[in-house]
C-alpha cells in the first residue's frame, strides 16, 4: 500500500448508558444523518426490551450486549480462486469485524421484521437473538454450517 492505514476515529460514549459500544450501534442503524431519532429509536427499544422482558432479572443493555454476543460469528467464508476453481474458505474474523457484522446482521434483519415501528422491530429482534432464536442468529449459524462444510479448503487460507 503507498498510504498509511487511516486511524481509528474516537467515538465518543453515548448519553444515557454512558457507553461507546452503544454509540457504534446507533451510527450503524442511523440513516441520513440522523442521529437523534437513531437514539430515539434504540433507547425506546430498549425500553420495550424492559418491559417483554420483566422475567430476567438483567438489565436493557446487558441484554442488548447478550444478544449481540449470541449473533456474533466466529467465522466466515471468503472466495479463493485456485487453479480456475473457486473454493469457500474459511477464515477467522477479526474482533472488530465481528462487532460490525453483528451489529449490522441485527439491524437488517430488525428492518426486515414485521412490525409497527422500528423501536418496536428492534426490540423483538434483541429479545429473539438472547434467547438465541431470530433471523440474525439463523444468520450466524448458517456462517458457521457453511465453515464448517469447507473445512477442507482452510489450508487455501490467503
Amino acid at each position: 500500500m503507498r498510504k498509511s492505514k487511516p486511524k481509528k476515529r474516537i467515538l465518543l460514549p453515548d448519553p444515557k448508558y454512558n457507553d461507546t459500544l452503544v454509540t457504534r450501534f446507533v451510527n450503524n442503524m442511523m440513516t441520513r444523518g440522523k442521529k437523534s431519532i437513531a437514539y430515539e429509536v434504540f433507547y425506546d427499544a430498549l425500553d420495550l426490551v424492559q418491559k417483554r422482558a420483566k422475567d430476567v432479572e438483567a438489565t436493557p443493555l446487558d441484554i442488548w450486549k447478550k444478544a449481540l454476543e449470541n449473533i456474533t460469528p466466529q467465522v466466515e467464508v471468503k472466495s479463493r480462486r485456485v487453479g480456475g476453481a473457486t473454493f469457500q474458505v474459511p477464515t477467522e474474523i477479526r474482533p472488530d469485524r465481528k462487532i460490525s457484522i453483528s451489529m449490522k446482521n441485527l439491524i437488517l434483519y430488525s428492518q426486515k421484521r414485521a412490525g409497527n415501528s422500528m423501536s418496536d422491530k428492534l426490540a423483538s429482534e434483541i429479545l429473539a437473538a438472547y434467547k438465541e432464536e431470530g433471523a440474525a442468529f439463523k444468520k450466524k449459524e448458517d456462517t458457521h454450517k457453511m465453515a464448517e462444510a469447507n473445512k477442507a479448503f482452510a489450508h487455501f487460507r490467503f
